[in-house]
């Protein structure tokens, strides 16, 4: 049995990101469920929780960079920044083409996003918790491209893009429980 000691950047880094997967976690979930919900038909209320995704990602991007000081370049991050605000103006401007537009904003910035997430994940290894990070960024960009091809098809729909944030928000859940034993030091 080996122990990791983590250095008290890492273990406070990691609190941190402990506490917004949790709350990534939740606020995925909720959206989600809203979101299909509504999502049928393109409509002021899908638009604004479109539009909202990837602003929340903005937020937590930013909890992040300064959370994570310690650990490394927040570089990668303040890319995340950037294309979670361009998606978010692209969508609500793309929603007045239809939803082909707006699943072809949604797939290209899922796809940014998720390889931001797993070279992010990549890099975080040493902290720990970050498998499910990698995997889930791996995941939205096959997502991404997916909604981006299925933007073509005869009657497309915003309904599998709001499911898409379920699993990330699975992982997020399993990324935070793991992250639990570099929060406390050990």
């Amino acid at each position: 049995m080996s122990s990791v000691v983590a250095s008290p950047g890492i273990s406070s880094t990691a609190s941190a990101l402990r506490r917004l997967y949790f709350i990534r976690f939740a606020f995925a979930i909720v959206w989600a469920l809203v979101t299909i919900a509504t999502a049928k038909e393109i409509g002021p209320l899908t638009v604004a929780l479109f539009v909202l995704y990837p602003l929340f990602d903005v937020g937590a991007a930013i909890y992040d960079v300064r959370s994570s000081r310690a650990t490394g370049s927040p570089a990668l991050l303040y890319v995340n920044i950037a294309v979670s605000l361009a998606a978010a103006l692209g969508i609500g401007l793309a929603s007045a083409s239809g939803i082909p537009a707006v699943l072809r904003v949604w797939g290209a910035w899922a796809v940014v996003a998720g390889l931001v997430q797993l070279i992010v994940g990549v890099t975080r290894r040493t902290m720990g918790g970050q498998w499910p990070m990698i995997i889930s960024g791996g995941i939205s960009v096959l997502a991404g491209a997916s909604f981006i091809a299925g933007a073509s098809a005869d009657n497309p729909s915003l309904t599998n893009a709001a499911g898409y944030a379920i699993p990330g928000a699975i992982f997020f859940l399993i990324a935070a429980f793991r992250l639990g034993r570099s929060a406390r030091g050990n």
